[in-house]
């Protein structure tokens, strides 16, 4: 059991890197304890389970040996911005741009949260979209759109650098 959960760590570590993401988009969205065995989940399978009505719900994952679980994953979108947060020119074109996506950020999934966060003192600015473990395979599918045209839009920010995103987990405790 305890190999199990190493491999999901070590797992988990490869997908935080740039090239492990790359590799893993169709891997897995979920671990979850059957009969006391792990299992994987492809986001395809959980796709399938979510076209066809599947009653097969995924349970909460664990995590630090069971110290810690998790039923939903996040995304988020994270840049630098310039200039002081109270009249930053790049933050309000940033924050003009979320505007814009909200509407299909919330219509993502019916339990999606969706939290912006800034930071005045290093600058930073993070929106993270946080859905259910089941609705998170049907949107990685579709590129966890609309991810792609977001980033674009706010590349071409004067004053905005590092643009990056992370899937994490996001539990309210």
């Amino acid at each position: 059991h305890k190999a199990h959960i190493r491999q999901f760590h070590q797992f988990c570590a490869m997908a935080s890197s740039r090239q492990g993401r790359l590799a893993l988009v169709v891997l897995t969205i979920g671990v979850y304890f059957l009969s006391g065995q792990v299992f994987v989940q492809t986001s395809t399978r959980a796709a399938v389970a979510s076209r066809t009505g599947s009653s097969t719900a995924l349970q909460a994952v664990p995590l630090a040996n069971g110290a810690m679980s998790f039923d939903r994953v996040c995304r988020e979108w994270r840049c630098k911005y310039s200039g002081n947060k109270a009249d930053s020119v790049s933050l309000e074109a940033i924050a003009k741009i979320v505007d814009e996506y909200l509407p299909a950020l919330k219509a993502i999934s019916p339990g999606v949260k969706v939290n912006r966060l800034v930071c005045g003192g290093c600058l930073d600015f993070k929106l993270m979209t946080t859905v259910p473990l089941d609705d998170f395979g049907p949107w990685e599918e579709k590129g966890f759109a609309p991810e792609a045209e977001f980033l674009e839009k706010i590349k071409a920010i004067e004053g905005v650098s590092q643009v990056e995103t992370q899937t994490i987990t996001n539990m309210e405790i």
